[in-house]
């Protein structure tokens, strides 16, 4: 038994702070879910990292660019195959711990911390357009984020307050 796997009996569940295209694809991810990672959490500054700093999205990127789309387009594009291929990883910790744990976190754009509608509206966008059940949206704790929090909790939205 892993000390991550020891921990999980103790009640502390770890997650990866990191995303990136080859830890999914390469099965570096599930190796770390098999030795005892419970769940996957991302935001724009990880994305920035992942794709700057490897050449895992150079095929897809030269792809998008080619079909005008915005920037924001494109990163989601990006974002949600790599957030939806860790879901997918992590899926069988979601249904083994009873939904307790297995999740990956998708971050509502930052620009959106003090509007309470338009973060309902994204994190709902977000969440039907991945279409997973083990995804989680990551809401900032703002004085307009704790009420899309609610709102969003009642919606049947998994959400990670940041």
């Amino acid at each position: 038994m892993t000390k991550l796997n020891k921990l999980h009996e103790m009640g502390q569940s770890v997650w990866f702070d990191f995303i990136r295209r080859s830890l999914i694809t390469s099965g570096q991810l599930k190796d770390l879910v098999d030795q005892g990672v419970k769940g996957v959490t991302s935001n724009p500054a990880i994305f920035e990292k992942a794709i700057a700093g490897s050449n895992d999205y150079d095929e897809d990127l030269k792809h998008l660019i080619k079909t005008d789309q915005s920037v924001d387009q494109i990163y989601e594009a990006l974002a949600f195959e790599d957030i939806t291929l860790a879901a997918d990883v992590l899926k069988p910790v979601y249904a083994s711990t009873n939904t307790k744990d297995g999740y990956v976190s998708l971050e509502v754009n930052p620009k959106l911390a003090y509007d309470t509608e338009q973060t309902i509206s994204e994190a709902i966008r977000l969440f039907e357009t991945v279409n997973r059940p083990n995804l989680m949206i990551k809401v900032p704790a703002t004085p307009a984020g704790m009420p899309a929090i609610t709102e969003l909790i009642g919606c049947g939205v998994n959400v990670n307050v940041t």
